[in-house]
């Protein structure tokens, strides 16, 4: 396996992986997500391979088949109010091919845009999990990250 980063030859087998984890959350929030439907757009997708601003990580095996990907997007609030200028990696989706998962392909994955945020001298890095997704949960706790903030609700 390699980590490399995304390519637009990627996207079939990306939007693959995009529909996987909508169904995850479809399953869980029907209320909130459309069953069968991906995040991007092939054109948002292409546009994302090619901002460096929000760069993709893919997982290939040796035929260069993607296993997985982690989307990310640099953040930093610069010259706020109240908050700290510091610069944060933000992984906006992390996903591996539930036919493979089990298989360290997702803690490969975090430790590349660990390794690839701190190159970039980022402070930290983050991430938001939806609560009803608790495989995503124990696996981000084992990866030894930590609450930052809970988003909360009530429905009407």
């Amino acid at each position: 396996m390699h980590i490399r980063r995304a390519k637009e030859q990627d996207m079939v087998d990306i939007d693959r992986l995009l529909v996987q984890v909508n169904m995850v959350h479809h399953k869980g929030r029907p209320d909130l997500c459309k069953a069968g439907h991906k995040k991007y757009t092939d054109d948002q997708l292409r546009t994302l391979i090619h901002d460096d601003t929000r760069p993709i990580f893919v997982a290939v095996d040796e035929s260069d088949h993607v296993l997985g990907y982690a989307f990310c997007i640099f953040q930093q609030h610069l010259h706020d109010n109240i908050l700290t200028d510091i610069k944060t990696l933000y992984i906006d989706d992390l996903c591996v091919d539930e036919k493979i998962r089990g298989q360290h392909i997702g803690s490969a994955l975090y430790e590349a845009v660990l390794q690839f945020a701190r190159e970039s001298g980022c402070y930290n890095v983050t991430l938001n999990v939806w609560s009803l997704n608790e495989p995503a949960m124990k696996f981000y706790e084992h990866c030894g990250l930590k609450p930052q903030k809970i988003g909360m609700e009530t429905i009407l």
